[in-house]
């Protein structure tokens, strides 16, 4: 079977790796752009490209996969299947329909739990006592396909998002082989949308959608776990390393830190009788 692979950061790994294993005839890899990293900002390939090409893989980088002209390469390439992993763009109609047996995605949550591009962090801020992947048959929403298989597995009281996304890593490059093994058999169940959750990307840029989705929750306690779970812990192997985003980590710990800070005075401003000051900050 020719099989298009499409994905970007350390997470992507194992099942990138599986497929090479596996013999799968790989017509191409597909990731992000290199893009500046680090502190010191330096531009560096993705971690799937790196194996890409030692393995021998081609590698396309287009920087938006609606363009026209990564459109027209992906039919001249004519794939059977395509498998997307943590990838980074929302696949258009027009991509997902060229392969014969469309595009399978590899997703890091129980959907239709925390869809979005940071599934793995939202889980340990809400909390979270399991999560799992899921394979789904992709179609144009957002992780919003017919499921194919699920796999849950229980979230350690003190595990990190990196030592948690390296275990899921893992699971999902297992759960995907099993998808392509019982391709032809799986029955795809339709999702039931009145339980979807969202689990948007933390990033800086996302400062003000982060602290408005958490104000119910920042109490101490959420504080607490974002400020040391969220991130891989000190001496962490580098893909750990790898599933969390530093200034990511930060602004989000910040928002909650001021959210929990507003609460304390809004408990002090209520016993004076004063109107809440987080009252004048919800969207």
């Amino acid at each position: 079977m020719r099989v298009i692979f499409m994905g970007t950061p350390g997470f992507a790994l194992p099942s990138l790796e599986a497929l090479l294993a596996r013999g799968e005839e790989l017509v191409a890899v597909v990731t992000q752009p290199d893009r500046p990293r680090g502190r010191g900002q330096t531009v560096a390939p993705p971690p799937v490209k790196v194996t890409a090409i030692r393995a021998g893989v081609p590698v396309q980088q287009p920087q938006k996969v609606r363009q026209p002209e990564f459109l027209d390469w992906c039919r001249t390439a004519a794939p059977d299947l395509i498998v997307v992993v943590a990838f980074g763009q929302i696949l258009p109609k027009a991509l997902l329909d060229i392969p014969r047996h469309g595009c399978i995605n590899v997703h890091a949550s129980l959907l239709p739990k925390y869809r979005g591009a940071a599934p793995i962090a939202w889980a340990i801020i809400r909390g979270e006592s399991e999560t799992g992947i899921t394979t789904i048959q992709m179609d144009p929403g957002m992780d919003t396909g017919d499921v194919l298989l699920r796999e849950a597995i229980a979230i350690g009281a003190a595990e990190t998002a990196g030592e948690l996304g390296a275990r899921l890593a893992e699971l999902g490059a297992r759960v995907l082989l099993r998808t392509l093994e019982s391709l032809d058999a799986v029955r795809a169940v339709p999702q039931d949308s009145s339980l979807a959750t969202l689990a948007p990307r933390l990033a800086a840029t996302h400062g003000a959608t982060v602290q408005s989705l958490v104000l119910d929750l920042a109490s101490a306690d959420v504080v607490e776990r974002v400020a040391q779970r969220l991130a891989p812990r000190v001496g962490a192997g580098r893909r750990q390393a790898e599933f969390v985003h530093v200034d990511a980590v930060a602004e989000a710990v910040d928002a909650l830190a001021v959210c929990a800070r507003l609460r304390a005075a809004d408990g002090e401003r209520h016993a004076a009788g004063a109107r809440p000051i987080s009252s004048n900050m919800r969207t």
